[in-house]
């Protein structure tokens, strides 16, 4: 292993003078500066973590709290994105992140503050959990530098994809290709779930478009089986609606797949729209109409904030940052002559 000492003997300076160059003291002429850092990348020399850290009083080491009920892991095309975005930005910065073991059913296992704590994180990012977890708490009410993604808590900073928006800018493009039978089906219970339903009813309601209370279902996120059940059932109503919203772009594959079973064309016969735009419903077709969330703005800003609040601690305000997605045309969504019945 290369040592500070390896690199003066090369450089013919001081011990001291390799390590204020390799931290960039500014009592180091630049010609020198650059020369050590020069010979130590040749030599293959990397600082000791374990030395940093006691140095630094910092691990810098970051804590990913995702726990995905579907069991999709980080094939779950929105977060995926989003934690990418969030490990290169968190890198760029000096920063390692480490997943937070969250496997309930191994006996004796830590609670995640325990082992937030057992692996000396600086901060913790927490993503896609059931934020209502008691220990999702405690770990919230620690005094980790803490960032929330999709979901608020009093003092902790939350990065939050702009659902209201979202929803309001889908529907009223819906609308403006002549829909008034709109149905939705969508997510379980969550804060995205409710905000996408509230600002549906609220965006409908400005709108002058009644929906039948049939017309308003629920299906797990990311489930393509359940999706397919309840678009059955919509497409089974005396009064059936002309446009279907789905909770996100991959469940609306099943409804793509009851769809075709009935002989139907999207969107000849019926429109439907997604939420979250995942690549995937760029390539199939008809292209899938949805909101294309900015995950990659969402990962950077995450990864900002959390970085922030351990290196400048005093001056890093409590922030909800709100981060807009746009509406993806697609192809899934066609014209309608408006009436008071299409």
């Amino acid at each position: 292993m290369v040592s500070l000492k390896d690199i003066s003997a090369v450089c013919g300076v001081s011990v001291a003078t390799v390590s204020k160059a390799l931290n960039n003291h500014n009592d180091i002429g630049q010609e020198t500066k650059e020369n050590i850092k020069r010979v130590a990348a040749e030599l293959g020399y990397f600082p000791n973590s374990a030395a940093k850290a006691l140095k630094t009083n910092r691990s810098y080491n970051l804590g990913v709290l995702f726990v995905d009920d579907a069991q999709s892991g980080l094939t779950h095309d929105f977060f995926s994105y989003i934690l990418d975005s969030f490990k290169r930005t968190a890198e760029a910065k000096g920063y390692d992140i480490t997943f937070i073991n969250s496997c309930k059913t191994r006996h004796n296992r830590m609670s995640y503050l325990a082992h937030a704590r057992y692996r000396g994180f600086d901060g913790v990012c927490i993503a896609c959990v059931d934020f209502y977890d008691p220990e999702v708490v405690e770990l919230v009410r620690s005094t980790l530098p803490i960032v929330t993604i999709d979901h608020m808590f009093n003092n902790v900073t939350a990065v939050l994809s702009d659902n209201v928006g979202g929803m309001r800018d889908l529907l009223t493009y819906i609308y403006e290709k002549g829909h008034r039978k709109i149905a939705f089906i969508h997510g379980a219970d969550s804060a995205v779930t409710h905000s996408r339903v509230s600002s549906f009813y609220r965006t409908a309601a400005e709108l002058g478009v009644e929906i039948p209370e049939e017309y308003v279902l629920e299906a797990p996120y990311r489930n393509t089986k359940a999706t397919y059940e309840k678009t059955m059932q919509l497409l089974d109503l005396p009064n059936p609606p002309t446009c279907i919203l789905y909770p996100d772009d991959f469940s609306a594959f099943g409804g793509v797949n009851a769809i075709a079973e009935r002989g139907l064309s999207i969107p000849g016969d019926i429109s439907i729209a997604g939420y979250d735009g995942i690549r995937v419903a760029r390539h199939i077709e008809p292209q899938l109409t949805t909101i294309r969330q900015d995950t990659g703005r969402i990962g950077r800003i995450a990864a900002e904030r959390l970085i922030d609040q351990i290196e400048r601690p005093r001056t890093t305000l409590v922030e909800q940052i709100v981060v807009k997605g746009s509406v993806y045309e697609g192809k899934s969504v066609g014209e309608r002559k408006s009436s008071k019945h299409s």
